[in-house]
């Protein structure tokens, strides 16, 4: 009986045709993997213009998946989980793409196909958390989409707007530096309300509100120090850079304090007795936050227009 169970069984694996340097090498070793472990042909299916993930995923745990894979970018992850999202079904991810930031919070191998691929069949499954956000745009209208690393409101939305894509393509998040030399000189900050874990309300004027799920960034920047995927909390940035040195001390909080000094107990004593305002940490499971003046918003790396207003939880 147990044979006959385990050749039931079969992976489903959703990918950006796009984002691979070889779709056939992953089928390959997929249908390997499945071969040794008794189990049946794997479902292969790929994303579209029309489809980021989330119907292919969707198509996969209607037929039974054990396992989904995703393997692309940040944005193909992200479609998968949201559609995944309470499924109880074990979601492996294999490394494509530039960004691969889940990948890197979850300290997952980044160029090792094969071992990700047996991973999926025979590893431990570990529980992480997935954020929700509601975004509200100027006319009322409500959309509700996951986010696993962060969702932003106001500048970062913006320098992501202004990447060039086929710079993306070709040099990765490296790309985004780009997209930020277009988008400082014109930034101007705006006035915010928020709200964590349905509190007092309060206000502030930042340049920009981000809603980490994880906080590790490429080339070891830590964004959000105190960040864990699995800890069941939001945590939220308030970037607000103030005065004509502002966005420098932005960048000495996120590369110096929280990407050196806190690496060590002595230089987290240092971070402790510093003054450095620039970004403000809050921790909860829920927070919203609304401007009088609407605001491009970002899920994962990826635009998503407008909004007057976003909750996250």
């Amino acid at each position: 009986m147990g044979d006959e169970r385990e050749h039931t069984r079969f992976a489903a694996v959703v990918f950006n045709p796009i984002k691979l340097r070889s779709s056939a090498q992953l089928i390959a070793a997929i249908t390997n993997e499945s071969a040794r472990a008794g189990w049946r042909e794997p479902l292969i299916l790929e994303t579209t213009i029309e489809d980021p993930g989330q119907e292919a995923t969707r198509r996969a745990l209607a037929e039974g998946a054990n396992v989904v894979l995703v393997a692309g970018g940040d944005g193909t992850v992200r479609a998968v989980s949201e559609a995944m999202h309470g499924s109880g079904v074990p979601l492996a991810i294999i490394p494509s793409g530039t960004g691969n930031l889940l990948a890197r919070n979850l300290r997952l191998p980044l160029d090792s196909t094969d071992r990700m691929v047996r991973a999926a069949i025979d590893g431990a499954v570990l529980p992480v958390d997935i954020g929700i956000a509601e975004i509200t745009r100027p006319s009322g209208e409500q959309e509700t989409h996951a986010f696993v690393v962060m969702a932003g409101m106001g500048l970062d939305a913006e320098m992501i707007a202004n990447t060039n894509p086929r710079m993306k393509k070709q040099l990765g998040w490296v790309a985004y530096v780009d997209g930020a030399a277009r988008s400082l000189p014109r930034s101007k900050s705006f006035r915010l309300a928020y709200q964590m874990d349905g509190m007092s309300l309060q206000m502030a004027k930042v340049h920009s509100v981000l809603f980490a799920n994880c906080g590790a960034l490429p080339a070891g920047i830590d964004l959000v120090p105190d960040g864990r995927i699995d800890d069941g909390l939001l945590d939220v940035a308030l970037i607000q850079a103030r005065g004509p040195l502002g966005w420098l001390s932005v960048w000495r909080k996120l590369w110096w304090d929280n990407s050196v000094l806190r690496k060590s107990r002595v230089g987290r004593k240092i971070v402790a007795k510093t003054r450095n305002q620039s970004i403000r940490y809050l921790v909860g499971a829920e927070a919203e936050a609304a401007s009088p003046h609407p605001q491009p918003v970002e899920l994962d790396g990826d635009e998503y227009g407008i909004a007057a207003r976003i909750r996250c939880r």
